[in-house]
């Protein structure tokens, strides 16, 4: 596993891994997978793709990995796919990276991953439906200046394309970007244009600051963004921006998600997620900055997820486990289920097991299913 452990990124593969391990702890502690224990060996590469493309080679040239698993972020993991195809013959692939870029579910290196995630061009499509519907077609694009942020930006594109219409307005950033950081010129720029809404391809520290300077030059418009913002990380951000102000940052946010919310305990995976989490204690013994855990987040339930995934993977091939078998592992799972109400699909070939999304708004401190769309409506 290559992630963020440090940097302007580091909570969200922090809590990305500490779900994922909750999961393969707890399998691991009951008999394993078929018999076998899982190890996950984590390796930072703080975001940024040099690293990520070091790490890969060693975990493959080196290590011997079974797998190369849940990796973080467009960027890292865009890098890293022509590796893939040079390692053909040692049969390394990529099992649910923590992006919906489209690169990692198209040719030529979509048959090198499997994603269990909807796409960020599945995300930004339900955005754009769920917004021109109410009558918010005037959308401008704040987006990260990389692969992650140009994929968002052309599936807002694609999808406005669709209801005859274009993105009014948008303004990029560099990737690294911190909360610190004044986003008063790309306000200035986004506002130009007249949007009756922004749609956010970023982190949660650039979105979380864009939306800041926004409220603070008076402007009182949704903003939406999408799942690998870390909404839980981006609304503490927020709060206590709110509460050194004496203001709230936190009205007319919009976020998607690919998992469900963590306080649907009507769902069976997600009462085991919060249990495990509850009884969980690990950290990735690679971060030395002070961090305090979240109880639960968006990110950790989809690691957890991820978890729960690779468990059922090597379970089916415990009679005789090895890298080459996985595509036909794959073909065999066909409606499995994750406990979530929708099931994991990877037969007839396909590699994305997922593709439902799940829209949130802040509710009662907590980014929470939107009721109704209507209140935003122009």
């Amino acid at each position: 596993m290559s992630a963020a452990f440090t940097g302007a990124n580091g909570e969200m593969g922090i809590e990305f891994y500490r779900g994922l391990m909750a999961y393969i702890d707890h399998l691991n502690d009951n008999g394993g997978a078929g018999g076998w224990k899982i190890r996950i060996q984590p390796a930072n590469d703080g975001y940024n793709p040099a690293p990520c493309f070091r790490n890969t080679v060693r975990f493959v040239k080196d290590d011997n990995v079974f797998a190369l698993f849940s990796y973080v972020g467009t960027p890292t993991t865009t890098h890293i796919l022509p590796l893939l195809q040079k390692f053909h013959a040692d049969h390394a692939y990529l099992l649910f990276p923590l992006t919906g870029a489209q690169p990692l579910r198209t040719p030529p290196f979509g048959d090198h991953v499997y994603n269990l995630r909807a796409s960020y061009f599945e995300e930004t499509a339900g955005l754009v439906d769920h917004l021109t519907d109410i009558g918010l077609n005037r959308i401008a694009v704040f987006y990260q200046n990389d692969a992650y942020g140009r994929t968002g930006w052309d599936g807002v594109r694609r999808a406005l394309k669709k209801h005859d219409l274009n993105i009014v307005g948008q303004a990029a950033y560099k990737r690294g970007a911190s909360y610190d950081q004044s986003f008063n010129q790309e306000v200035d720029i986004l506002m130009t244009s007249k949007p009756d809404v922004i749609i956010c391809i970023g982190t949660y520290a650039s979105q979380g600051a864009l939306i800041r300077d926004l409220r603070n030059a008076g402007y009182n418009l949704p903003v939406a963004g999408v799942s690998f913002a870390d909404s839980d990380k981006m609304l503490e951000l927020l709060q206590k921006q709110g509460a050194k102000d004496g203001r709230d940052y936190t009205a007319k946010l919009i976020n998607s998600q690919v998992v469900p919310s963590y306080e649907d305990i009507s769902l069976k995976g997600v009462r085991l997620y919060r249990a495990l989490m509850d009884n969980y204690k690990g950290m990735p013994m690679i971060t030395s900055q002070p961090y305090r855990p979240r109880r639960f987040s968006y990110v950790s339930f989809e690691g957890f997820l991820n978890g729960m995934m690779l468990g059922e993977v090597v379970r089916r091939m415990a009679d005789d486990p090895r890298p080459e078998r996985l595509p036909e592992i794959f073909n065999s799972i066909d409606n499995f289920d994750l406990g979530i109400g929708v099931n994991a699909n990877f037969s007839e070939g396909r590699h994305q097991g997922l593709h439902e999304v799940y829209f949130t708004t802040v509710r009662d401190g907590a980014f929470l299913p939107i009721i109704d769309w209507e209140r935003w409506s122009k």
